[in-house]
Order: structure tokens, then C-alpha cells, then sequence
């Protein structure tokens, strides 16, 4: 007489343990707290300080850069120009190469917004990394590097192909 062989083991998701599940949790919490400083020292929310931060770093970007870069669907891009247009943020202008697209750049006074959070942001990851040593940040960062390129390649996001 043979024994029943045993059933295989069961998998289990243990969702607190699950990487991609908590790297959503660490970036959410980050979003929340950064983007309470943004809306409570400039009334802008996540999405314009997005474009901001990056035609601060970049200075002249269409929308469909300040997309790629900042991870940002175009609806969301568009919707955060318009609120920053309307405000006296950024401003417009034509790309004479292609008339269907606009070069986005910062105003004085979105520069001077710019100008103030940076130091704000910078002062958040400090805070956030206080305790952890250089070199275990040094592999994280290796690591997240590794994480994003693997990421963007199994989202079908390749750099370079439409």
C-alpha cells in the first residue's frame, strides 16, 4: 500500500514582507509628508511641485519631458502646468520644431518658490536618513538603482523606444 504523497506547500504572501508592496509604503509616506511642507508653505500640491523641481533643475522642458522624468502621467502633467500657469508659476512657449508641444520654464517668482523648497527638501531627506550610516545608504542606493532599472524594464518602460 503507498503513502499519498503530500500535498505541495502552500504559498503565502505576507503583504508587510513583500518588497514592491512595502517600497509603495516608504514612497507614500515620503509623498505625505513632503507634500503637507508643500501645501503648507506654498498651497502647491505633489504634481506642481513635480514640474517645479524639475525646471528648476532642468530649465526649459515640455511637458512630455517633465513626464518622463518625474514619472508623471501626461494628464497630470498637464493638469499640474495649467495650476501653475494660472498661478504665475511657469510659463509657456512655442517649440517652433513641433507646434503641437511648448517649452515650459519656470517664473521669477516659481524660481524663487523653487529656490525656498529646495532647501526644505533637502532637509526632509536628512531627517529621513539621520542614523544610517554612509556606506549601508551607498548599497541602498545601488540597490534602488538596480530595483528602478528592473522596475522600468518589467513595466515595458524601455528608454529610447516609443
Amino acid at each position: 500500500m503507498s503513502m499519498p504523497s503530500p500535498e505541495p506547500e502552500k504559498q503565502v504572501l505576507q503583504l508587510e514582507r513583500f518588497l514592491p508592496y512595502r517600497l509603495n509604503v516608504v514612497g507614500s509616506f515620503a509623498s505625505r509628508a513632503l507634500g503637507r511642507i508643500y501645501g503648507e508653505h506654498f498651497g502647491i500640491g505633489i504634481p506642481e511641485w513635480r514640474v517645479v523641481a524639475q525646471l528648476g533643475e532642468f530649465t526649459k522642458l515640455t511637458s512630455r519631458d517633465i513626464g518622463e522624468l518625474a514619472q508623471m502621467h501626461k494628464t497630470k502633467v498637464s493638469r499640474a502646468v495649467t495650476e501653475l500657469e494660472k498661478r504665475g508659476l511657469v510659463s509657456r512657449a512655442e517649440n517652433r520644431q513641433d507646434r503641437r508641444e511648448s517649452f515650459v520654464t519656470l517664473t521669477p517668482a516659481g524660481r524663487r518658490i523653487y529656490e525656498q523648497i529646495v532647501p526644505l527638501a533637502l532637509g526632509f531627506e536628512a531627517r529621513w536618513i539621520e542614523g544610517i550610516a554612509p556606506d549601508e545608504l551607498r548599497a541602498f542606493e545601488r540597490v534602488l538603482s538596480i530595483l528602478t532599472e528592473r522596475g522600468r524594464h518589467l513595466a515595458g518602460d524601455f528608454r529610447g523606444e516609443d
